[in-house]
């Protein structure tokens, strides 16, 4: 059952390319830039409410991480904050997606950067509704929960769309990872949760999961606790949700083709109620 949501949305015509909003066939990114060649660069999704994208603090913060744990310099929250109004006034976007991409600029053909600066992107695509529940993969590739890019969101995501591609062929729209341990990790772009015996479990950061802005939410205003799950475990699990900036809080209806006892369980209808209600009372949490 793929979801709508990752059916193919274009971008809108206009984009933000390093200070200027330009119709998206002239925008100029050099074909030596290394986010194109090496993909050396970090990115942020955010969705966008009454014109307003979501918990953009927290947002800009995470992008800020990322690009500091690469080594690159972050453009400041005033800069992406009026980038974002300018782009999304330009396409006229009432609701939708906003996506920040940051990249190390034009390099050489090879690892060692270049020394031209970064190069920065904002970008916006409608969105459409996300289904109250769909099904999840598992595949054979595991997730380095030791590696050099470990909880960064870097613009490397060919593993992530070879395993998505994998989930998709088999009638879900998400694939889930363990880690190089057999424990449960995470999403191709999203975190999970998963309730056992009443509990409400997603795995520590140790695990090798990006550290989610809705998955940060829900821990703030569920009793879910981080703790270490082998995946077998997500079979078994009594109920089980996704989280992401675009999903929000999504119920697992069946895991590899095997219905979950409940969907959505309690523990799933409580924590979209409590996330819901932050969302919608602050824009900006």
């Amino acid at each position: 059952m793929t979801d709508p949501a990752l059916s193919s949305t274009p971008s809108l015509g206009l984009v933000w390319v390093d200070g200027e909003v330009v119709p998206a066939e002239q925008a100029r990114i050099s074909p030596f830039d290394h986010g194109l060649t090496v993909g050396d660069g970090v990115f942020e999704t955010l969705k966008v409410v009454g014109e307003v994208p979501f918990a953009m603090r927290r947002h800009v913060a995470r992008l800020a991480r990322s690009a500091g744990a690469l080594g690159l310099p972050a453009p400041s929250e005033e800069v992406v904050r009026r980038a974002a109004a300018e782009v999304i006034a330009a396409n006229e976007l009432a609701d939708g997606r906003l996506r920040i991409t940051l990249t190390a600029g034009p390099g050489p053909l090879g690892s060692n950067r270049g020394t031209d600066g970064t190069t920065l992107v904002l970008a916006v695509s409608g969105l459409p509704t996300t289904p109250p529940h769909t099904d999840v993969q598992t595949v054979e590739w595991p997730r380095n929960e030791r590696g050099a890019l470990v909880g960064l969101k870097t613009t490397s995501y060919a593993e992530n769309v070879v395993a998505l591609a994998y989930a998709l062929e088999r009638g879900a729209s998400e694939a889930i990872f363990a880690n190089t341990i057999g424990n449960l990790c995470e999403g191709t772009g999203s975190n999970i949760f998963v309730g056992i015996g009443g509990r409400l479990i997603t795995p520590p950061l140790s695990a090798g999961p990006l550290a989610g802005i809705t998955r940060e939410l829900v821990l703030e205003v569920t009793r879910a606790v981080e703790e270490d799950l082998p995946l077998s475990a997500l079979l078994g699990a009594d109920e089980a949700f996704l989280t992401s900036s675009t999903r929000d809080v999504q119920a697992i209806r069946a895991v590899d083709g095997h219905e979950l006892a409940t969907w959505p369980g309690p523990l799933t209808t409580a924590a979209a109620a409590a996330f819901g209600a932050v969302a919608g009372s602050d824009l900006d949490p």
